[in-house]
């Protein structure tokens, strides 16, 4: 069956669909506990999601979306997270893979959204498979830990796996989009933050076949087919969206520390009340600072790469090795600016009910993610900057050994 072009689709302007996420915070902030207790988001709140146009954002418009520019479900997922960080984050990783389609054979998109424009995958791309190339495509075996999102993706999974060629040496890091019906979810997600993402791990029953045209190269940065949003480097479009949830869980603390300090009255004879502590003014303008400035190298990242897109040109190599350490950087400075502001909230801060510390664990586990690797990746960027080579498989697929 060939591709139909959807024709005359409504599509909202980027601040219509912000300010739709930015209404839905009191209601997320309400849920926020309960979605930890339960260790999931609630099939009510994707479909809130759904309901918004926010998985339709990055789609393309072949099957139903607005293959809109990644600034504009960045800047969604900004909001989602400062209300409830697991509902934030699913939709960070539910929502990316529309993108996702998009670099890929337009056959895969008409397997999965043929009959249902609205069917969600999910991933786990953690290169921890093992894959094999056989005629026609591939066969994948393994077990693949936090799939967040997981129950709610009856289109499957993208799973990473390593390439290495007859001689044992690496050729290629892989996506591979497996059938929901191939593989099962173990129930191990119990973590210090992030609770509620429901991030199962997903094994492979035995061994499934994956065809040629659902499986991708992450490091063989190509211009494909499509509008200028599938034109830009996997790495940064994806590391982008984990750092704009980690953008939301912090202007979250902001949010909270605000409302938390304000009607505060000092209960000790000395000093002022905490409002009028300067030592407290001062750690929340740093702390804004920090997260303003992780918010505003995201969103440049994108715009200069979308630039480049919008000719039809690859984003330069010098451009995205800085590009991709000013994204990772996001959660050290925002892990920085929760933790300055959660010292300044005193006892109230520590108690399992506050939404602080919910704010400041998400924080602590999505900081730990490996697009927030920036000690590894400063390294590399001074080194590149100094005229030394990129490590193989970082931005492009190894040469050839010679022979």
């Amino acid at each position: 069956m060939g591709v139909v072009v959807e024709k005359n689709i409504a599509v909202p302007s980027t601040e219509e669909l912000v300010q739709r996420a930015r209404a839905m915070i009191p209601w997320l902030r309400e849920q926020a506990e309960s979605v930890e207790e339960n260790r999931a988001v609630p099939p009510s709140t994707v479909e809130a999601f759904r309901r918004a146009g926010f998985f339709r954002i990055l789609q393309p418009a072949a099957w139903g979306g607005y293959e809109m520019n990644p600034e504009s479900f960045y800047r969604v997922v900004m909001e989602v997270g400062r209300g409830c960080p697991s509902s934030g984050w699913t939709l960070a990783i539910l929502g990316i893979h529309q993108w996702e389609f998009g670099k890929m054979d337009p056959r895969v998109g008409e397997e999965v959204w043929g009959s249902d424009q609205e069917v969600l995958v999910s991933s786990s791309y953690a290169p921890l498979g093992k894959a094999r190339k056989v005629e026609g495509g591939w066969m994948l075996s393994g077990k693949w830990p936090t799939s967040s999102g997981s129950e709610h993706a009856p289109g499957g999974a993208f799973l990473g796996a390593r390439v290495y060629d007859e001689q044992g040496d690496f050729r290629d890091l892989r996506s591979f989009l497996v059938k929901r019906e191939d593989y099962e979810l173990i129930d191990d997600w119990h973590v210090v933050g992030l609770c509620g993402t429901g991030s199962k791990s997903l094994k492979i029953k035995t061994e499934a076949f994956v065809p040629e045209h659902r499986s991708h190269s992450f490091l063989d940065y190509q211009l494909g087919h499509g509008a200028a949003t599938y034109q830009l480097p996997f790495n940064q479009v994806f590391s982008g969206v984990i750092s704009s949830a980690i953008v939301g869980f912090a202007q979250g603390m902001v949010d909270v520390f605000i409302e938390h300090t304000k009607p505060k009255q000092n209960q000790f004879a000395l000093g002022p009340n905490p409002a009028k502590n300067p030592f407290v003014q001062e750690k929340l303008g740093t702390a804004m600072l920090q997260i303003r400035s992780a918010r505003g190298r995201i969103l440049q990242c994108t715009q200069e790469a979308w630039a480049y897109a919008e000719r039809g040109e690859l984003v330069p190599l010098d451009v995205r090795v800085q590009q991709f350490l000013d994204v990772q950087a996001t959660g050290k400075d925002c892990f920085s600016a929760g933790h300055m502001l959660f010292k300044k909230s005193g006892a109230r801060g520590i108690f399992l009910n506050t939404p602080m510390q919910r704010q400041l664990r998400s924080l602590l586990a999505a900081c730990n993610h490996i697009t927030q690797n920036e000690d590894d990746f400063s390294a590399i960027l001074g080194a590149f900057m100094l005229g030394e080579p990129i490590p193989p498989g970082v931005f492009g697929v190894p040469a050839p050994m010679q022979t």
